[in-house]
């Protein structure tokens, strides 16, 4: 008889608010500062990839795409409905964003996000509104994002000033592997 060894995790609690759009924002955008711009990465490989998502999910406990093997990761990669846009500042990669049409006739903002040294220079604002009307510029009926309790406290709020409505709130445990090398806070662990 085998026993299976299980892996070691931290048992995490969050809350998830799931928020939509169904209007496109009329208000005049916010332009990004000239020394920032965003470029959408369509041949964004696996490797680039995970360097945005762990650097930007880092400190917010963003592990699930850590998961992903590689082959899978490059699937969605390669999908047409999926597209990545990297903010540069100063030409330096400092953020990114992922939309996601497969909900379609509703677009999903999967990940959002600055890297440390981005945060707090003003730009998380402009950079989600440039996302939000590369969003809508795709024709859908919705855009759609949730953030948690995990991400930066300014997430909620912010996307709630974007325009974004919430809709639901759900409370979700996590098993995080602790070879993902994430530093939970204390408040959010189990």
């Amino acid at each position: 008889m085998s026993f299976a060894r299980q892996e070691a995790t931290v048992r995490v609690g969050v809350t998830v608010t799931f928020l939509r759009m169904d209007a496109q924002p009329q208000d005049k955008t916010r332009p990004l500062p000239k020394n920032v711009e965003v470029r959408r990465d369509r041949w964004c490989t696996v490797e680039q990839y995970r360097t945005l998502y762990n650097t930007v999910g880092q400190q917010y406990c963003w592990w699930l795409r850590r998961m992903v093997p590689d082959h899978a990761l490059a699937a969605m990669l390669r999908d047409a409905r999926v597209s990545i846009h990297v903010l540069y500042l100063d030409d330096e990669p400092a953020g990114f964003y992922e939309l996601d049409r497969t909900p379609w006739p509703a677009v999903n903002l999967s990940y959002f996000g600055l890297m440390p040294q981005a945060v707090g220079q003003g730009i998380g604002f402009a950079f989600l509104r440039h996302a939000i009307d590369t969003a809508w510029a795709m024709g859908p009926r919705a855009l759609t994002v949730n953030t948690c309790t995990a991400d930066h406290p300014r997430a909620l709020p912010t996307y709630v000033r974007a325009g974004f409505k919430p809709i639901k709130q759900v409370r979700e445990e996590w098993n995080v592997p602790l070879r993902l090398g994430l530093d939970i806070p204390d408040a959010l662990k189990i």
